[in-house]
């Protein structure tokens, strides 16, 4: 495959909601937009509305699909179960420090919830998806979930699924994953950029 084929994929976080503002753990709770979520899902559309892409992938949750045609996109999206976030089990709808009352040694991208997905499972979920990504060619636009997002740009590049929490990114935000030269040297190109919200 030339350097002219290797796909680019374009990581859209859905827009903002309550839990998101909270910081409550939102796995496969469908949770809709808040007003200004949709505000950002919509300024999201005008920042990619001159980009064309040869596939657009959604995560069947109702957030995810609801950024997807704000921003103009969902006549050409395909839902992909492989996009949801990660499940939380038992810590669905809780906040970090109240987990952490509970088990101050509790690590997210190190322990996976309980009740819920594995590091490994979500990892694995998240290879998944790369390996279907990297046969495509041409733009590729994915609408999914921040944690999952995360991982997915770690697995991209080789790194462990735990590297993601190194890896930040806001609600309504782009990341861009590609190549530098070849196949062999996937990139992460573009991270959190959210200058299509300011203003």
């Amino acid at each position: 495959m030339s350097h002219a084929d290797l796909p680019e994929i374009y990581l859209a976080r859905h827009g903002e909601t309550a839990w998101s503002i909270s910081g409550q753990h939102t796995g496969l709770t469908d949770i809709p937009l808040t007003g200004r979520g949709e505000q950002n899902a919509a300024s999201l559309g005008k920042r990619l509305n001159e980009t064309t892409f040869s596939e657009v992938l959604t995560s069947p949750l109702v957030r995810a699909r609801k950024t997807c045609d704000l921003a103009g996109f969902a006549s050409q999206a395909k839902v992909d179960p492989d996009l949801v976030e990660w499940d939380y089990g038992r810590y669905e709808g809780r906040k970090t420090d109240e987990i952490h009352a509970e088990d101050p040694a509790w690590s997210l991208f190190r322990d996976g919830c309980p009740d819920g997905e594995s590091l490994l499972q979500i990892g694995t979920r998240a290879d998944r998806v790369v390996a279907r990504l990297k046969a495509m060619t041409g733009r590729v636009l994915v609408f999914s979930h921040g944690h999952f997002c995360r991982i997915l740009a770690a697995r991209w590049i080789g790194q462990p699924a735990e590297d993601a929490r190194h890896y930040l990114l806001g609600t309504a935000s782009i990341g861009i994953l590609g190549y530098e030269h070849n196949a062999d040297e996937p990139v992460i190109k573009l991270w959190n950029d959210n200058r299509h919200l300011m203003g």
